[in-house]
């Protein structure tokens, strides 16, 4: 390939020397080398994590027969237990939301403004102007159904 031109009066910038490059590759590796607490500290992990998966592959492989056999009276104690304190947290989660629900209310009716009673007066306020149209189309209507029944029967 050619090489592009240059302008005569651009100078190259110069090349670093190939064993400045190399050392200052060098230095930037010792500086985030771990220094030996650190080693230390990472095989002390890695024993006890692999003596740690050891002695659970281990127990597992001798407690198999014992934990098969004892199955049968393991499950349902396990699923008695999980629909007792399942059934536990679901009334302390409502008893929790009824008691907010009613401080919420107290606060609301004292006239505390709690927040999102905003939307509870807007709500009010588009039923209550629904439920006038409403009467006022029935209203309109009813009239409208009796003089029809006149017309049918004008004797009536």
């Amino acid at each position: 390939m050619a090489e592009p031109e240059r302008n005569p009066n651009q100078q190259r910038a110069p090349r670093p020397h190939p064993t400045a490059t190399a050392s200052t590759f060098l230095q930037k590796i010792q500086t985030h080398a771990p220094n030996s607490t650190q080693v230390l500290g990472f095989l002390t992990l890695f024993v006890s994590a692999s003596i740690t998966v050891t002695a659970a592959i281990l127990g597992f492989i001798f407690f198999m027969p014992l934990i098969l056999l004892s199955s049968p009276i393991w499950f349902p104690v396990g699923t008695l237990l999980f629909a007792t304190i399942a059934g536990f947290l679901s009334a302390c989660g409502i008893g929790i939301v009824a008691v907010a629900g009613l401080c919420w209310m107290y606060r609301y009716l004292r006239g505390m403004r709690p927040p999102g009673s905003d939307r509870v007066d807007y709500a009010r306020s588009r039923i209550y102007d629904t439920a006038s149209h409403v009467k006022d189309c029935a209203i309109e209507y009813g009239g409208y159904l009796q003089s029809k029944v006149k017309d049918a029967a004008p004797g009536a």
